[in-house]
């Protein structure tokens, strides 16, 4: 997992998780506002509001991707 800059290239989406540098956690993105720099996010079930810079994107490699486990009902076996 790497960390990225957020910068003009690029920008984050409501419900994307991303990785707050103050407090060493990862969020959940809500309102992005580039104009006025700053992201509101949850973190830990509360309202969080911080600058841009102190934020980071996460970057998967493909590896890392593919290993989400995914489980089907048990009820479906038989059909």
């Amino acid at each position: 997992m790497e960390f990225t800059e957020i910068d003009d290239d690029n920008s984050v989406f409501p419900g994307e998780y991303i990785y707050h540098e103050p407090s060493s956690a990862i969020v959940l993105a809500g309102a992005f506002n580039r104009k006025e720099d700053y992201i509101r996010v949850l973190k830990q079930g509360k309202y969080l509001e911080d600058k841009i810079g102190n934020f980071k994107k996460i970057k998967l490699s493909e590896k890392e991707k593919k290993d989400k486990h995914v489980r089907k009902c048990s009820g479906c076996k038989g059909i």
